[in-house]
């Protein structure tokens, strides 16, 4: 049995629209901003949490719980650049820019997307980003928070 390293295997892409979230078109995905050569090693962030919906009753001796609302929390943390090009994240994931951030896992990140291939599709709107505090050997970057606005597609194929 091996495992699969993440090192080379993720593809992260913001796009404004997608007509179906749980088929996005190789058209939509391949035509959004490719984040990935921006991101830090860390830089990824959409994880989820969900709430737990108390069951037990009076007449309980055990506490028992079900499964209750989902939530996702996310952010990206992003090396500026020094072309403007290279530093669009900067000038697109605005405070109020609504759009798509989909991400690719297990595929090495220089395939285009394709159909077939399994994605996640988060419906977001950035928050205020967050300029990092410069370092010594360290590149200048900036954290964009994220907000999921409606369920995503979190097993998403690619038409």
């Amino acid at each position: 049995m091996s495992d699969l390293i993440s090192d080379g295997k993720t593809r992260v892409a913001w796009v404004a629209s997608v007509a179906n979230i749980n088929a996005p078109t190789t058209t939509e995905l391949n035509g959004g901003m490719d984040l990935t050569p921006r991101l830090t090693p860390d830089g990824l962030k959409m994880d989820p949490s969900t709430a737990d919906v108390d069951t037990s009753s009076l007449a309980s001796t055990f506490d028992t719980m079900e499964v209750g609302r989902i939530k996702f929390d996310g952010e990206l943390t992003v090396k500026r650049g020094s072309t403007p090009t290279e530093d669009q994240p900067y000038t697109t994931l605005l405070y109020g820019t609504h759009g798509y951030l989909v991400i690719r896992r297990g595929i090495d990140y220089a395939t285009s997307f394709a159909s077939g291939q399994q994605v996640e599709v988060y419906p977001v709107v950035c928050g205020e980003r967050a300029n990092k505090a410069p370092a010594a050997n360290e590149v200048l970057k900036f954290m964009a928070p994220l907000k999921v606005t409606t369920q995503p597609a979190t097993n998403a194929a690619v038409a």
